[in-house]
């Protein structure tokens, strides 16, 4: 698109701008990347100021908390100046830290004439505008409370896959600790132990989401998926974000304090990582990794859980190593196919993801993660003396579904990406839940017989 700028008559200025701020001269231009709108106040202020353009969305201009400054992209702005329909007011705020800045935001109307229609701006067919918010209507949110819905929606109640993701690594090291241990431990002390760290992984999740939406406030209302979510929506204010925060940490710390106190040593310092999660997106292309970091973490916990010093138990400490490692290394794959779903937005609003960085390798890149979480899975086995039921069905079945996942996987099609990601969590993780879970079993039930031909 060439260069444009078009000065707007005086009743059409007076139409877009702040009532607080009569302006002198309104003028817009567009370049290759996305639109800009300036305005200058008065004959005492000469300068123009750019004026962000905010799309999809109504602000309360009276927060003072409007989301990141960021110019809508070409094709988003159309859907305004095509479709006049959508533009109804534009009200001016001056932001306390610039103060020559004032924000614009758009809400829906009946139709009417546009001021802001040019020709060089026209459209065959605009998109059509994103759909309001509206409250579930089927479901578990759907039979609470309406106050208490946005609070189970920024924790994803009705989106247990990131809590399934969290658990299994614990799941995973308390099936490889479990024979591990001296004595050996029980059927019941292992189930018992893996409830634990459900109801753990269930809160840190939520936790961990709330913590992710503060920081995001700004940009998940530029993201589509992410838009309506209950901090970005203004359902939730951050402040009461952050007492539900500290809330669900506190619910945390109760949970920790049920296991060995070993564990409470090992736990904590994952809170780092949890906070961190969000930040990494902002300077890195690898957020993924950190991603990584924080949700094996429970691959190391489950050994300290059953009493495994892992400072003196070399064998312990190297399998806890080589699991953590593997999980980092799934986290990230299944993460980059997460990440395609939200690729043109994340572009939109700047937001750095794997996804972006590789888009043109994704598959040559989820090839490789998948074998290098395969090989550190075996690894770990072989550190745990694990027997052959863990290397055929663990690392054996997780090759399987690993290469049929990134097989069959569509990248461009964000419906295919979310079936793989909520449904690769069990397919994957159920084959190598169940082959941790065969080995612990023959060897607890070959227990008693190796001792008694000990004895003999």
């Amino acid at each position: 698109m060439r260069n444009q700028s078009k000065v707007l008559t005086q009743k059409q200025r007076a139409g877009l701008c702040a009532r607080d701020a009569p302006p002198a001269n309104l003028a817009l231009t567009s370049s290759a990347n996305s639109l800009h709108c300036y305005v200058s106040f008065g004959d005492k202020d000469p300068k123009l100021h750019k004026i962000h353009i905010f799309g999809s969305r109504v602000f309360d201009l009276n927060s003072g908390e409007l989301p990141l400054r960021s110019d809508v992209t070409k094709a988003a702005l159309k859907s305004f100046v095509t479709r006049p329909s959508l533009i109804r007011a534009c009200k001016g705020l001056r932001q306390p830290w610039h103060n020559n800045q004032r924000a614009v935001g758009f809400h829906e109307a009946k139709p009417r004439s546009s001021p802001l229609a040019t020709q060089d701006l026209d459209s065959p067919s605009a998109p059509t505008a994103p759909s309001p918010y509206k409250p579930p209507e089927t479901g578990l949110l759907s039979k609470l409370p309406a106050s208490w819905v946005p609070y189970a929606e920024l924790i994803r109640l009705d989106k247990p896959a990131g809590t399934y993701y969290l658990f299994f690594p614990c799941l995973f090291s308390t099936l490889m600790a479990a024979p591990m241990a001296m004595p050996m431990a029980t059927p019941g002390s292992v189930i018992g132990t893996s409830l634990l760290f459900f109801s753990g992984a269930l809160i840190m999740r939520g936790a961990g989401c709330t913590i992710n939406d503060l920081w995001d406030r700004n940009l998940d209302p530029h993201v589509s998926r992410t838009r309506l979510r209950p901090i970005a929506r203004g359902a939730i204010t951050p402040f009461k974000g952050l007492v539900y925060t500290g809330v669900q940490l506190f619910a945390g710390l109760g949970i920790l304090l049920q296991f060995p106190l070993p564990c409470l040593f090992y736990g904590v310092p994952s809170l780092l990582l949890v906070a961190s999660y969000p930040l990494a997106k902002r300077v890195t292309y690898y957020p993924q990794a950190v991603l990584g970091l924080t949700f094996s973490w429970g691959a190391i916990m489950g050994f300290p859980a059953l009493g495994i010093d892992l400072l003196s138990h070399t064998s312990a400490l190297t399998a806890a190593a080589c699991l953590y490692a593997s999980n980092i290394a799934w986290t990230i794959l299944y993460d980059m196919i997460y990440a395609h779903m939200d690729i043109k937005d994340d572009v939109k609003a700047g937001i750095k993801s794997i996804a972006l960085k590789h888009d043109a390798e994704t598959k040559q890149v989820l090839t490789g993660l998948a074998a290098v979480q395969i090989s550190l899975l075996a690894a770990a086995g072989f550190a745990a003396g694990a027997g052959p039921a863990f290397f055929v069905g663990s690392c054996g079945g997780a090759m399987v579904t690993l290469g049929i996942m990134i097989k069959r996987v569509n990248l461009k099609d964000v419906k295919d990406c979310w079936w793989w990601f909520i449904n690769g969590c069990w397919i994957t993780g159920g084959v190598i839940s169940l082959g941790l879970a065969a080995d612990y079993t023959i060897r607890y039930v070959q227990g008693p017989e190796d001792e008694a031909k000990s004895e003999n």
